[in-house]
């Protein structure tokens, strides 16, 4: 069953050029951990209770040891400094439906 992890990012201004590096960066290594984008930061249509992320990610992956996997490998700890100094995030990991029951 796949998993998901949904990040809320609010960059800080003074920052916003750390983050564009980690951005660039991120990708390849989400990859190599087997995560595929499914949303990346694309347009958002608040629709209830007053949540308007500035940015939004959706990665999925085939399991939570996979994410694991990502978030202690020494590539993603590399450039977790940018992310974490430019910006304020939120994220979780959500299960996937099995067989849509």
């Amino acid at each position: 069953m796949s998993v998901y992890f949904i990040v809320e990012v609010k960059t800080k201004n003074e920052n916003k050029a750390d983050y564009a590096k980690y951005i660039d960066a991120v990708r390849p290594i989400v990859e190599k951990y087997k995560g595929r984008y499914l949303a990346r930061g694309g347009k958002i249509s608040p629709v209830f209770g007053g949540w308007d992320p500035e940015r939004l990610i959706i990665i999925e992956f085939p399991s939570q040891g996979d994410i694991e996997q990502w978030l202690d490998s020494p590539e993603y700890k590399k450039i977790a400094t940018l992310r974490e100094g430019s910006t304020i995030t939120k994220a979780i990991i959500v299960e996937g439906c099995n067989n849509g029951k």
